[in-house]
């Protein structure tokens, strides 16, 4: 029941923070925007995020999760519900910000108190089926988003979602076992230099998977006259996809007893996979859209893994402040990312995404810096990494 409420709960929220490009056209035509600003419309709902993950995950810490989780998504709402009344770029940038900064409060709340309901021996399943929140809300968005009549429809439509969110977490969440409280050093994984570089070596994975379920729509509609329900139906098929590649993950992560051997070989997956969409930029469709198929599904699979290593590394008093601060680095991505890659793509396509495959490379790089995790047993919530030195 857990896992149910804080993965719908999750995908509520990922309508909007993930499938909001599916409607990228139709806010670049009814907004008049060039697509560098459409890239910063695309990044708003992530920059709100940025500045509140952390400090969501620290009242997780020491609220109960189900009010955090309603309260922030009832938030959310709102403002998207605002969203549908703008008539400018400002105003519209202003609401998806305030509506990233509320809604990232799912983030960090529902991981932690699914972390406290699994053993670790389940936990990269149960993770991973969580983070299919992600793709689902994404597929959602992209299937429905396109076919509602316009940006206020569209809007109105996430701002509902979020609530019967809200509603869900309220009704079915509930906080784990209970444990002591160690709330002294709640901080504490800020200074670890393993979860700087798992959340930074992870958060580089972003550049690849923005690029590409970010633009896919915008690409092959603009540069390749695509329509968009059938661009965005690709966008569906990835997310769709992703869930089964989430799950997978989770799996073989717990039967390998880590987190991060699969965490690198995904990494080296998705540099050629979107090495391989830059190259095919003006190739055939048909072998153009399988690019983008792998490369997509590639891009989404990873992330349970990295929230996984993430809340095992704090330990269970922690896992609040580590999920928001892992979310916060890849936050720092989700937020620029696509402003940059759209002004880069203004100029060249295949430029744009041959850069986006650069950022796994480079975060498979961070992560082999960080030790192999131990094959002992572990209770919920102990750590999957070695302790950092002190």
């Amino acid at each position: 029941m857990i896992l149910a409420a804080g993965t719908l709960a999750q995908a509520s929220f990922s309508t909007a923070s993930v499938g909001l490009p599916a409607l990228a056209p139709e806010i670049r035509t009814h907004y008049r925007l060039s697509l560098g600003e459409t890239g910063v419309v695309l990044a708003a709902i992530g920059i709100g995020m940025l500045f509140t993950l952390l400090p969501w995950g620290l009242v997780a810490d020491r609220f109960d999760e189900r009010w955090v989780i309603a309260a922030g998504l009832v938030g959310a709402g709102v403002a998207l519900g605002g969203a549908a009344e703008t008539g400018g770029l400002g105003s519209l940038v202003a609401a998806l910000i305030a509506a990233g900064a509320l809604g990232a409060s799912v983030n960090a709340a529902s991981g932690r108190a699914i972390m406290a309901w699994f053993p670790s021996g389940e936990l990269g399943l149960a993770l991973g089926i969580r983070q299919t929140a992600i793709p689902i809300g994404g597929a959602l968005g992209a299937a429905v988003l396109p076919v509602l009549g316009g940006t206020r429809p569209a809007f109105l439509a996430l701002g509902g979602a979020c609530v019967a969110g809200a509603i869900v977490a309220a009704a079915f969440m509930r906080g784990g076992p209970a444990r002591e409280p160690d709330l002294h050093d709640v901080v504490q994984p800020l200074r670890d230099l393993r979860m700087w570089l798992l959340g930074g070596g992870t958060a580089l994975y972003l550049t690849a998977q923005i690029g590409i379920t970010g633009f896919v729509v915008l690409f092959l509609h603009d540069h390749r006259h695509v329509s968009t329900h059938a661009a965005a139906g690709l966008l569906a098929a990835i997310n769709v996809l992703a869930i089964a590649a989430r799950i997978g993950a989770g799996r073989v992560s717990d039967r390998l007893r880590t987190r991060l051997r699969p965490l690198r070989a995904i990494g080296i997956a998705l540099t050629v996979a979107t090495a391989a969409v830059a190259t095919l930029t003006e190739a055939p469709l048909a072998a153009l859209v399988a690019a983008f198929a792998v490369a997509g599904v590639l891009s989404m699979a990873w992330n349970g893994l990295a929230f996984a290593a993430a809340a095992e590394a704090a330990g269970a008093t922690r896992t609040g402040a580590a999920l928001g601060f892992q979310q916060t680095l890849l936050g720092v991505v989700v937020a620029a990312a696509p402003p940059a890659f759209a002004a880069v793509a203004a100029s060249s396509w295949r430029l744009a995404f041959a850069l986006a495959a650069l950022g796994p490379l480079l975060g498979v790089f961070a992560l082999s810096r960080v030790g192999e995790p131990t094959r002992a047993a572990r209770r919920p919530g102990t750590s999957a990494i070695p302790p950092a030195a002190r």
